[in-house]
């Protein structure tokens, strides 16, 4: 972190004649720089601008190696200037450039008007450099079977997570100590001081309500405003709350189940959540012995379907996937729905690459992979449908070659009044996130959404949701403390699910299709 340091004359001026010594003059304190803002639109964010900062790697020494955040705008244009508002995608290794333009267009002009709206790549993300790529390819297909059916399975996944780390490790070891969380919103502060803001709004989905928790914790006068959506569990980071996601998701993947036997008329899979299920499960299998189009086996499919659990919006193409292959054999669907939703490009490596890097050094995680095969196995007895997917996912951990921090504990009394948005049925930020944050942020309001299964639920097309939203940010607005610490302050109807398209034409993109573009998954 660049901090402002007046440094000491080393001598002290005399006058003439006097026996009075003159005090010690301080010199200026060292500029901050300027953000030399350029524009940088795009079709669907005409308005977009976009800067870079140095900040040091190690904020303890500002004087050190420098590195390079990449910084998006969406500048004001009300006489009415509310601030800088920054937003994160999540992640952790979540690009927000983009998002800064979305958060602009979805909000309702007149507040968005009042903000300038700065999105921003975290170090090691991105736009920013250095940019990781640990291991590229790292989730190139055909992979293990990720449930260890055999030792050679079991084997063969963890030489994969140890060979991932160590690639890390020969890579990036000058960086790798100082990528986590708390040198993350260090850099955060350092953007705050280079738009010359005395404090800053703060938007964050996802692993981005951590990101936001922490900044709060660290800088709570600096905080003008707080959105946290979908919000992590700051109390199990971050082995625990893994394994909350695991059962979480199954949940979310029965439900998905139940949609396609609701809608049965169009998939023919049965009326049965739980035969629908199984057949799932009889596909899993057989792609495991014979991978679709050479592409995708059961660790793949597992991929394409994750996502499902992220956002319903994309039930009907899976469905449609999974009925193509399971009544007629055809592959293709199957091929073309894991390209969209599950196969990792470049940016997924580098996506991949910071996650592990800052969920590694944030939390101690357990060494002894005994640990994990126990409780792992618990878990998959009753939640099957990600447990093992998740624990190679974060299996790097076990190897690290960096030690690791302890948690932020994020509660906070300094803080003006958040506002926290969560589902009910959200998988990976399940709903104890949220009533945990609430009790953890002084002053903070709980709204629901009552039964909404979906990750990242406001400007995504409930307009209850964003009502709140909008209120708060134009003038503070939130809805009355109410009930005992716990429990919600405000509730909103969940938005329906999706129903499966008529005739051959794709479905127009929905909002939350494009907000759900920009969040990713895994975040």
């Amino acid at each position: 972190m660049r901090k402002r340091a007046a440094v000491l004359c080393a001598t002290a001026a005399m006058v003439a004649g006097s026996v009075t010594a003159v005090p010690a003059r301080a010199a200026a304190p060292a500029p901050e720089p300027r953000l030399d803002w350029k524009k940088c639109g795009t079709g669907d964010y005409p308005a977009l601008q976009c800067a870079s900062l140095k900040v040091p790697l190690d904020p303890a020494r500002p004087s050190g190696r420098q590195i390079t955040l990449a910084l998006s705008r969406v500048p004001h244009t009300a006489r009415t200037f509310q601030g800088p508002l920054l937003v994160n995608p999540g992640g952790p290794g979540g690009s927000g450039l983009k998002l800064a333009g979305y958060v602009a267009s979805a909000l309702p002009k007149a507040v968005a008007a009042q903000y300038d709206v700065i999105g921003f790549d975290p170090r090691g993300v991105g736009r920013s450099t250095p940019a990781l790529n640990c291991s590229a390819g790292h989730f190139a297909p055909v992979r293990p079977d990720t449930v260890p059916a055999t030792p050679a399975l079991e084997r063969a996944n963890l030489e994969r997570a140890r060979s991932f780390a160590a690639a890390c490790g020969r890579r990036y070891a000058d960086v790798l100590p100082y990528l986590d969380t708390v040198d993350a919103v260090r850099d955060m502060d350092a953007v705050r001081r280079a738009l010359d803001a005395p404090r800053i709004s703060y938007f964050g989905y996802s692993y981005g309500t951590y990101l936001g928790a922490v900044y709060a914790k660290l800088y709570p006068e600096r905080v003008r405003r707080l959105v946290l959506d979908s919000i992590v569990d700051p109390t199990g980071v971050w082995y625990e709350d893994n394994l909350g996601q695991d059962h979480a998701f199954d949940a979310r993947h029965r439900a998905l189940m139940a949609w396609i036997a609701r809608h049965d008329a169009t998939y023919r899979l049965g009326k049965d959540p739980a035969k629908v299920e199984a057949e799932w499960y009889a596909m899993r299998a057989a792609l495991a012995r014979k991978p679709a189009g050479g592409k995708v086996g059961a660790a793949e499919l597992e991929d394409a379907f994750i996502p499902g659990g992220y956002y319903n919006g994309y039930w009907p193409r899976l469905a449609a996937a999974f009925a193509a292959y399971a009544n007629e054999g055809r592959t293709g669907p199957l091929v073309k729905a894991y390209q969209d939703y599950g196969a990792v490009d470049g940016a997924g490596d580098n996506g991949y690459s910071v996650y592990t890097a800052v969920q590694c050094r944030d939390a101690s995680w357990p060494r002894d992979w005994n640990r994990w095969r126990t409780q792992t196995r618990q878990v998959y007895a009753k939640a099957p449908f990600m447990a093992w997917n998740n624990a190679w996912y974060n299996a790097p951990c076990t190897f690290w070659p960096t030690g690791s921090r302890r948690p932020v504990d994020v509660a906070n009394t300094k803080l003006p009044p958040a506002l926290l948005l969560q589902a009910t049925d959200d998988a990976a930020t399940p709903y104890a996130g949220g009533v945990a944050a609430r009790r953890l942020l002084a002053g903070s309001r709980l709204v629901v959404e009552e039964g909404g299964g979906n990750h990242g639920i406001s400007l995504s097309g409930n307009a209850c949701l964003d009502r709140y939203l909008a209120d708060y940010l134009s003038g503070g607005g939130l809805p009355r403390r109410g009930g005992t610490a716990g429990t919600a302050d405000a509730l909103c109807e969940r938005s329906p699910d999706p129903e499966p398209p008529t005739g051959k034409a794709a479905p127009a993109a929905s909002r939350g299709a494009e907000l759900h573009r920009l969040l990713g998954f895994r975040g």
